[in-house]
């Protein structure tokens, strides 16, 4: 691990032992430490969850597993982390207070763009035995309707034209596995961190794909030889805000460039399939299991689901954060109405108390200590619906059953798409997609008839069995018009007291 001068008046390695005694700290060696893990997406995320997991294990005395993280579009991480060798605070806020932790487990931080070649350097290391990710959904480069590689993204075009100067994910992926293999070391394990449908098999389906079009035989080795295990993560980590790093300031007595913000709820899932060998995670909260998809269906259909609808309802009608939101009377009776439905769909995995799961999700999005946007929740909704919400529709279409909550969701996100809250203030829309959705929404004007079916054309989102389904477009049509007439709120405390029964054939009651 690298470990660079410290500096004065900065968490570095040389002020940890002046920091205050309720500050948790690194009591390992992080001289000693060896690069295990090459991390993809070095954001906040990885930083409260992966890291954390990670520097308990260190802690124990395995010293195999620190972590090189790298960053695959902007430096601000590495500008923030490097000059505190990069040490970082973890806030874990609830009702009852603050605790704070440095973490000690990322070593460096990469920028691919200004060195490809460094970053395939430390991939193809011999000690690393993982590269994980959490790049977000469009980090992927496919189409969320299906699960597949999107061959015209531009990224994945200048990939295949460019194997040794990759852009995205997969193709630094692609281009590690391949030079270890030249040099006769062994693969690495792919983990996926993201909230992707049975991730680990989707990034395999998509990495085999991209290795296809290199080489036949190459396509061959990826499926063959690369393990891709699926994972479940759950954490709430907010943004940080200045404010946070005031405060985080004058706790420790030394300044913290960029600290994370999060909750005292942490879960990691983990499909047990790491050929090249693991960490102990499961001895610091993590659970190995054989099957990760009923885990990961509840978690993102009743939390991720529940948080998107949440988000868009909120959002529009005012409502700056998440516990906020709750508290509006009509979302917060929405909610749990909308998960009851979305629980109606699942296949739980042993021993899970769903009832006592819901009640758990309520309370964190209450927690008032977090102030974890709405807007933060919002972005890329075209690269999230798909898997929160589309699912849990399809899934109650095909039984027959009402539809009218989880499609309330769906309506918010056409509303807000459509670029102004209720107040009649711009929305500033962060999506992949984001042009292209601004350019049909305008086009279509904020009429539900019109504007519903102008997004349903949006095929990388809906695919053509709900775009064509006169039940599911019915009902969004109706829940656009509900909010667009009568607000979010009042959508929502409707929605929520809504008891009819879908009959099928395009009728509801």
């Amino acid at each position: 691990m690298t470990v660079m001068t410290p500096l004065r008046d900065e968490l570095n390695a040389g002020s940890l032992a002046g920091l205050p005694a309720h500050v948790q700290r690194p009591g390992y060696d992080r001289s000693a430490v060896k690069t295990g893990i090459v991390h993809l997406g070095i954001g906040a995320f990885h930083r409260a969850h992966q890291a954390a997991y990670t520097d308990d294990v260190l802690a124990s005395g395995d010293l195999r597993w620190g972590i090189v993280g790298a960053s695959l579009r902007r430096g601000d991480t590495r500008d923030a982390l490097a000059p505190q060798n990069g040490l970082y605070t973890v806030a874990i806020r609830s009702g009852e207070g603050e605790d704070l932790r440095v973490i000690g487990s990322i070593g460096d931080v990469l920028v691919a763009p200004e060195g490809p070649d460094r970053l395939l350097a430390q991939m193809t290391a011999p000690s690393v035995a993982i590269v994980s990710l959490t790049v977000t959904e469009k980090g992927y480069c496919h189409d969320p309707a299906t699960g597949e590689l999107d061959e015209k993204h531009p990224d994945i075009v200048h990939d295949l034209a460019h194997p040794d100067q990759p852009r995205s994910a997969i193709g630094f992926l692609a281009a590690a596995i391949l030079r270890r293999r030249m040099h006769g070391l062994p693969p690495f394990t792919v983990l996926s961190c993201d909230n992707l449908p049975s991730n680990g098999r989707t990034v395999h389906r998509i990495l085999k794909r991209f290795a296809e079009l290199v080489s036949p035989d190459f396509g061959a080795y990826v499926a063959s030889e690369i393990a891709c295990p699926d994972t479940m993560v759950d954490r709430i980590v907010p943004a940080t805000t200045e404010e946070d790093r005031d405060r985080i300031r004058s706790e420790l007595g030394v300044a913290d460039a960029w600290p994370i913000m999060t909750e005292p709820f942490s879960q990691w899932v983990i499909e047990d399939n790491f050929p090249s060998g693991r960490p102990a995670w499961e001895k610091f909260g993590a659970t190995l299991v054989e099957d990760v998809a009923p885990y990961e269906a509840m978690k993102l259909r009743l939390l991720n689901g529940s948080h998107s609808s949440l988000a868009y309802l909120g959002y529009l009608a005012g409502h700056q954060t998440v516990a906020d939101a709750i508290r509006d009377p009509g979302i917060g009776a929405f909610v749990p109405a909308l998960m009851n439905d979305a629980a109606t769909t699942l296949q739980l995995p042993p021993g899970a108390d769903v009832e006592g799961y819901k009640s758990s999700l309520i309370e964190r999005f209450r927690n008032t200590a977090l102030k974890h946007r709405t807007w933060q929740i919002a972005m890329d909704g075209s690269q999230k619906l798909p898997q929160r919400l589309l699912g849990t529709i399809r899934d109650l279409l095909a039984a027959g059953r009402p539809i009218d909550r989880p499609v309330l969701g769906v309506a918010a996100w056409m509303r807000y798409v459509a670029g102004t809250d209720e107040a009649g203030n711009p929305i500033d829309l962060r999506d992949p997609l984001a042009a292209d959705l601004r350019q049909l929404a305008d086009e279509a004007g904020l009429v539900a008839d019109r504007l519903a079916p102008a997004l349903f054309s949006v095929r990388a989102i809906f695919g053509t069995d709900l775009a064509e389904d006169s039940r599911f477009r019915d009902a969004v049509i109706s829940a656009l018009a509900r909010i667009i007439e009568h607000g979010a709120s009042a959508a929502a405390a409707s929605a929520a007291a809504a008891t009819g029964h879908l009959m099928g054939h395009g009728e509801h009651s």
